[in-house]
């Protein structure tokens, strides 16, 4: 966790980004879940037994950069999540987490949902 931290610190919120070359498919993945308005995929770096991300095909940098008009967008975002938990057996359930700017470890600046659960979380988590 310390490195993404880290990371977090180095990263900046403009360009392109690991996810954008993910959804042009200049860098394989292997989607989970796909429709019009996002994607869902495996976590290379696993926080949990299960760790997946959910992210929208729009280009949006960070949760606090999003516009009024990309609220259905968000909400698509959580249902998704939800679906794919479902579809993963996560019936005991799970812990959803957006990460924002550096002080929130964000460190690619594309908007995502981290799901994580397979384990007992913590809590406080930071």
């Amino acid at each position: 966790m310390a490195d993404e931290v880290q990371l977090a610190q180095t990263a900046k919120p403009d360009g392109d980004t690991i996810f954008g070359k993910i959804l042009r498919k200049e860098i394989p993945c292997t989607f989970i879940y796909e429709d019009d308005l996002c994607v869902a995929f495996d976590d290379v770096n696993p926080q949990a037994p299960v760790h997946f991300l959910v992210i929208p095909k729009k280009p949006i940098a960070q949760l606090s950069k999003a516009e009024d008009e990309d609220g259905s967008l968000l909400g698509h975002l959580l249902l998704t999540a939800r679906k794919v938990a479902e579809k993963r057996n996560l019936k005991d359930g799970f812990r959803i987490v957006i990460n924002d700017g550096s002080i929130g470890a964000q460190s690619v600046y594309h908007l995502h949902i981290h799901v994580l659960s397979g384990r007992q979380l913590q809590w406080p988590p930071g």
